[in-house]
């Protein structure tokens, strides 16, 4: 199987701040098609790492491979281009704008990836279908519920086709019933072969849908269980099934 992020005795140490790091001697391996869940209370390192391995900050010691590539050795332009293109982004409060539809939202990382508007709204379309968003495309953030936004935010972060999906708390600001909706969403992105990385507090949401739950605490792994098997899903059928690839 392929391996998708490596860890290689990653810490990570703030000017100015504790003298305890962030995260501390960190060494893991995720593979391609893998759904892991990173757990921890609050201060444990979760957010820290999700932002090491998406090249948002760089360690201080050891190295970070996302799909075989040094992101720490990147320039900040590298690092831009990069994101853009292999890894998207959930966030906990969904980050739309809310002067823009659903539509316009969705298309916002295609356009900074410079993707041909053609090839970009089908993208875009196949998803809001896929996601039960295609009567929705011309609202604005303002007159969707919670659970909506969150998809329109899933939408968002696949209309590039990433490599690696990082969901950052993507159910905290949802009720229970929208927060498993937007589970199983992601289920079924997995299946499909989408590499996904979540940081969750909630353990039952996590042992229910991941295959993997990685527990930190004061910047350590202190747990690593997997649940389940990942998707057998060979490389040619992961880009045959990439979400939001519009059909020829």
């Amino acid at each position: 199987m392929t391996v998708m992020v490596e860890l290689t005795d990653v810490r990570k140490l703030y000017n100015g701040g504790s003298p305890q790091a962030a995260v501390d001697g960190v060494t893991l391996t995720l593979q391609q098609g893998e759904f892991t869940a990173v757990m921890g209370s609050s201060g444990s390192g979760k957010s820290t790492l999700l932002n090491l391995i998406a090249g948002l900050d760089r360690p201080s010691q050891g190295r970070v491979l996302v799909d075989g590539v040094d992101v720490a050795r990147l320039s900040e332009t590298e690092l831009a281009r990069f994101r853009r293109t292999r890894i998207g982004f959930i966030f906990q409060f969904f980050n739309l704008l809310n002067n823009l539809t659903v539509l316009d939202n969705i298309l916002i990382p295609a356009q900074l990836a410079a993707v041909s508007p053609a090839v970009a709204r089908d993208r875009a379309t196949a998803l809001m279908h896929e996601l039960g968003l295609a009567e929705k495309q011309m609202l604005f953030p303002g007159r969707l519920s919670g659970g909506e936004r969150q998809r329109v935010a899933i939408a968002r972060a696949l209309i590039n086709q990433p490599l690696l999906l990082l969901a950052d708390e993507p159910t905290g600001a949802l009720a229970s019933r929208a927060g498993e909706q937007v589970m199983e969403r992601l289920t079924e992105l997995n299946r499909r072969g989408q590499t996904i990385l979540l940081v969750t507090h909630d353990a039952k949401l996590a042992a229910a849908y991941a295959s993997r739950i990685i527990t930190l605490s004061d910047g350590r792994v202190a747990d690593d269980s997997r649940l389940k098997a990942s998707p057998e899903v060979a490389p040619s059928d992961v880009l045959r099934l990439r979400p939001g690839e519009a059909s020829p």
